[in-house]
């Protein structure tokens, strides 16, 4: 479905203006050039809405009381870190309550996180002991240096990621890493479960990525794409989450790839990827 000319704007990604297209039921738009996906509708800012609600019951369910869960989602990304990055100077932006963070400094870097929710924030620094600054992580960054940058589901919540990507490559030295976790629009679950994909989310997500265009973007924002990969939200499951969503979601998985495998080249829920800054190209 064509969108009236009077709300079409134009692709944050190749800056077409028109042509775009309605998705499920226009609650997305998606640009018929480059094919990247935005929520439609107004946004509001990051420091409203990710208040203390947003971590107890509208966005998660209490990830305050949840360490056992967190720890072990962190526990898996330091893993998927730690094969191609050694303990070294890290940043985390939008660390939420800082138990990666905590993992990070377990294995040997020395870390820093940046967070923009005041409770998430204040839970990391508080309960955690974790250095943490509370703010924007694109107004942060400027004090900042590391050598490798990390972002675990922050990309699709910012205001603009070009601009929050261009802080993060100004944080890292020359060669330094950038790693990136992000929902897969062109999952088999999302394309499978349209409205009902729990990464939807479009009060939370403002943009929505796949391999290809997050790769552009990346390379336009003077980035180097060194690997991609995706994974199940299985994946990260401990314990199983509410049955019903974990049936849907099995059921898109096994119906898209024959198999309950938690990792894929491409049709998994979550996008990974790691990048390096680019140091003879200039960001866009």
């Amino acid at each position: 479905m064509k969108l009236k000319d009077e709300e079409l704007v134009a692709c944050l990604l190749c800056e077409r203006t028109g042509g775009h297209e309605s998705a499920l039921d226009g609650v997305l738009r998606r640009c018929t050039d480059c094919g990247f996906v935005w929520t439609a509708g107004p946004a509001v800012p990051p420091d409203e809405l990710y208040d203390e609600a947003y971590y107890l019951t509208d966005g998660y369910q209490d990830y305050f009381a949840s360490a056992g869960q967190r720890r072990f989602e962190a526990g898996r990304r330091l893993r998927w870190l730690s094969s191609v990055v050694g303990p070294s100077v890290l940043v985390e932006a939008g660390c939420a309550g800082g138990y990666f963070l905590e993992a990070a400094q377990g294995a040997g870097f020395t870390v820093t996180g940046v967070e923009v929710s005041r409770a998430a924030a204040g839970f990391a620094v508080d309960r955690l002991g974790m250095p943490v600054r509370q703010g924007y992580f694109e107004q942060v960054a400027p004090s900042l240096r590391a050598d490798v940058v990390c972002a675990f589901h922050v990309l699709e919540h910012v205001d603009d990621p070009r601009v929050f990507l261009r802080a993060a490559r100004g944080v890292l030295a020359p060669g330094g890493w950038l790693a990136l976790e992000v929902p897969n629009i062109a999952s088999a679950a999302a394309s499978r479960l349209g409205c009902d994909w729990p990464a939807v989310a479009p009060e939370y997500h403002r943009w929505h990525f796949t391999p290809e265009t997050l790769t552009r973007m990346l390379l336009d924002t003077g980035f180097q794409v060194v690997s991609h990969d995706t994974v199940f939200s299985r994946f990260y499951w401990k314990p199983l989450p509410r049955l019903r969503q974990a049936r849907n979601l099995l059921v898109a998985d096994w119906v898209a790839c024959g198999s309950p495998r938690m990792r894929h080249p491409h049709l998994g829920d979550l996008l990974r990827v790691f990048a390096r800054r680019a140091d003879g190209r200039t960001p866009r």
